[in-house]
């Protein structure tokens, strides 16, 4: 950009009605939605070199997708969801980074997305009730709408390690994976973390590499996916029932398109019940967490019978009684830390070149220059992968200097935990959308069913207030307060936030432990969301 383009950038910002940060399943269904359905003038800025969010970044070898195809998509367009060939239940990540594509050239999306664009800061004007938005490249814009999609799990959260930078080899986290990939052959690799990204790696690397070591702090339950290639009478058969899938997805606790069996786990004998998990062992997927017993996620000794279950699971797959006891999770309850599926990641550590290290017995002191230090033992390889998670729920959010109205920042107003009304506004900072923020349901439920369900929110709020002659919008102190309470309320009465889980920010040290995600299911927290619109968005200022 020339200087005097610049200056002029900087004096006479660019007019948009609205700006999207991230270009995700988020961003190009708010993309649609704002410019082809409500006729606004929408600038997308995303970080990448390319459109996909969560499914550009992670390419870590084993990524896949853990909900099945084809309601893990977008159903807002009829012909779109007709067209699209899904190759099986479980796409891995090129496939739904080609579906992301596919949809962004269908509906000419491009022209408006910046790519390899940060957004640094965002300052909303009380003046003129508009944000002033200012991205890495010196770009300045200013909008009367700010939209977040930038994704619950998206910032890279490497571990505070000694000597992180020393090692002389190579070392990738897996939410930054190379394009290129990684070879793996005749080397010795070293993978630290087990939650879901780990237990997706870990297999693959198996297979190439010469040595593999994991490193586990914490262990989790993962139930098999069962992946399956679809025939084409499959394909069939869920395209002509599109319809009534999707409409399911909208109106079941989790956004899948099946429902909890209204059955406790005590209502049936010791061996009926054994039957039924080994059922949905077999069936593999989610099922297991929802589709089997309705009491697993709010009673602790429904959900120890079904945790017992998977370590014996483990301990019948794993050939080695120590390896075995180390993988069986007893710290937590299954369902607590995000429930993973896999393939072949128990089983794997009955190959000869995996090693397991319990690192909550010894843990890792130093990263050196040729591998790694705990407290016992110093280790040698040559590729170290970071399967370490994210900052989730918040930290993409608290990345970006976002400052309200009456200059307060963001990351101030949620110093003591995140706080928003909906999980779609944030008190003191008018006119800002967070698409799956914070107080919703967000990660605990398949996404884009939560992304379209937020976009519609907004979309219909924003025309709301077009009609009514209003340009400013935000949540009330007091009502973002009692839905604060409310979704407290409502995690008391599950499991969900009793492990030490990223869904209460547990792995990020220092971070304010708050149950982030909404408990009380899908069609509670849509039940909420339309009584705000039908009382005339009580809890909600408007101005002009």
């Amino acid at each position: 950009m020339s200087d005097a383009a610049k200056n002029l950038t900087e004096t006479e910002p660019r007019q948009l009605d609205a700006v999207v940060i991230g270009a995700g399943f988020a961003g190009l269904c708010s993309l649609y939605k704002f410019r082809e359905i409500l006729g606004m003038d929408v600038q997308v800025y995303e970080t990448g070199d390319g459109v996909g969010g969560t499914w550009y970044w992670n390419r870590y070898p084993g990524a896949r997708c853990d909900s099945e195809s084809f309601y893990y998509c977008f159903s807002f367009d009829d012909d779109l969801a007709q067209e699209w060939e899904w190759s099986g239940k479980y796409p891995e990540q090129p496939e739904i980074e080609r579906y992301l594509n596919h949809v962004a050239d269908r509906f000419d999306l491009r022209r408006d997305i910046q790519l390899s664009t940060r957004v640094t800061s965002a300052r909303f004007d009380d003046a003129t009730h508009r944000w002033e938005v200012r991205t890495e490249h010196g770009d300045c814009v200013s909008a009367q709408f700010l939209i977040t999609a930038v994704g619950c799990l998206s910032a890279t959260n490497f571990p505070d390690i000694q000597g992180l930078e020393s090692f002389q080899g190579e070392s990738f986290h897996t939410s930054r994976w190379p394009k290129g990939g990684v070879d793996f052959r005749g080397k010795r690799v070293g993978l630290i973390g087990t939650g879901s990204t780990g237990i997706q790696a870990t297999p693959v690397i198996a297979a190439e590499a010469d040595q593999l070591t994991v490193f586990q702090r914490t262990p989790n339950f993962t139930i098999p996916a069962r992946h399956a290639a679809f025939a084409p009478a499959d394909q069939a058969e869920i395209k002509k029932n599109y319809a009534e899938i999707f409409q399911r997805t909208r109106e079941s606790p989790a956004g899948f398109p099946y429902f909890p069996i209204e059955r406790s786990t005590h209502d049936v004998s010791a061996e009926e019940r054994e039957e039924i998990l080994e059922g949905l062992w077999e069936e593999g997927g989610f099922k297991f967490l929802w589709g089997g017993f309705s009491d697993l996620l709010i009673d602790p000794a429904a959900n120890e019978l079904a945790s017992e279950f998977v370590r014996n699971k483990i301990r019948e797959i794993v050939k080695d009684p120590e390896t075995a006891e180390l993988l069986c999770p007893k710290c937590h309850p299954y369902g607590s830390k995000r429930p993973p599926i896999d393939t072949d990641y128990y089983v794997t550590f009955n190959r000869d070149n995996v090693n397991l290290v319990d690192i909550k017995s010894a843990p890792i002191e130093e990263i050196t220059s040729t591998g790694l230090r705990t407290t016992e033992t110093e280790y040698e390889f040559d590729v170290l992968v970071y399967a370490t998670g994210f900052d989730a729920m918040t930290g993409s959010l608290l990345r970006i200097d976002i400052e309200g109205a009456g200059g307060l920042r963001l990351a101030d107003a949620w110093a003591d935990g995140p706080r928003t009304f909906l999980g779609i506004q944030v008190a003191g900072f008018p006119n800002l959308f967070t698409i799956t923020g914070p107080g919703s349901p967000s990660v605990l439920i398949n996404m884009p069913v939560a992304i379209e369900h937020h976009v519609d929110w907004i979309a219909d709020c924003i025309t709301h207030m077009k009609e009514a002659g209003k340009t400013r919008v935000e949540a009330t102190p007091s009502a973002q307060d009692s839905w604060v309470e409310h979704v407290a309320e409502v995690s008391e009465y599950s499991l969900l936030g009793t492990g030490n889980s990223w869904y209460v920010g547990a792995n990020i040290p220092g971070k304010p432990r708050v149950v982030s995600p909404y408990t009380g299911g899908q069609p509670l927290y849509r039940e909420r969301c339309e009584a705000v619109v039908n009382s005339g968005y009580e809890g909600m200022e408007f101005g002009a």
